[in-house]
């Protein structure tokens, strides 16, 4: 009986060690990174647009990526004109936690009175060029007050196609 006493004692002292070495170590802290994002608004007529576009990317990784108003003052466009105009390609810098895979999704979220058309987008990763995502090509108008877009992450061949993870999105807090 003394002996099961003594093991249980070891075995209590063993895991409160364990628990003091898990409260000392430092909280991991995501680094930030800058992205270059490029959009393009196709030509056809009605195709600009005023209103607030909300952008959300990120990797395979859980890294997920809100940039609230992309025509916002706080933004940085890299070009003068008034963005989202028919046949332009706007580019926009914007800082966020890093991705820790290639970006391979990308939604846009309309929110107002007018139709916007955009063309295609791109998301670059200034400090890691290798994370960059390829192009996601839109090209009809975009639907209002949902997130649109597309998700090339997470997808497994099966006999019946490829299928795909379903992504379901929550408000995050303002930036």
């Amino acid at each position: 009986m003394e002996s099961c006493r003594g093991l249980f004692f070891t075995f209590c002292l063993f895991l409160l060690t364990l628990l003091a070495r898990c409260e000392s170590l430092p909280p991991q802290r995501k680094e930030n990174c800058n992205y270059a994002i490029t959009i393009e608004t196709t030509c056809t007529k009605g195709a600009e647009t005023s209103n607030h576009i909300r952008l959300r990317f990120g990797d395979s990784k859980s890294s997920d990526i809100v940039v609230h108003h992309l025509n916002n003052k706080h933004i940085r466009k890299l070009d003068p004109l008034k963005p989202f105009q028919a046949c332009m390609v706007d580019q926009f810098q914007v800082t966020g936690q890093c991705v820790e895979s290639p970006v391979c999704y990308l939604y846009l979220k309309l929110a107002g009175i007018d139709d916007w058309r955009p063309g295609f987008h791109q998301v670059r990763v200034l400090e890691r060029s290798h994370f960059s995502s390829d192009y996601f090509y839109f090209r009809w108008y975009l639907p209002r007050h949902v997130w649109h877009g597309f998700d090339v992450c997470d997808k497994e061949v099966t006999p019946f196609g490829i299928k795909h993870k379903r992504k379901v999105f929550v408000e995050k807090s303002a930036n």
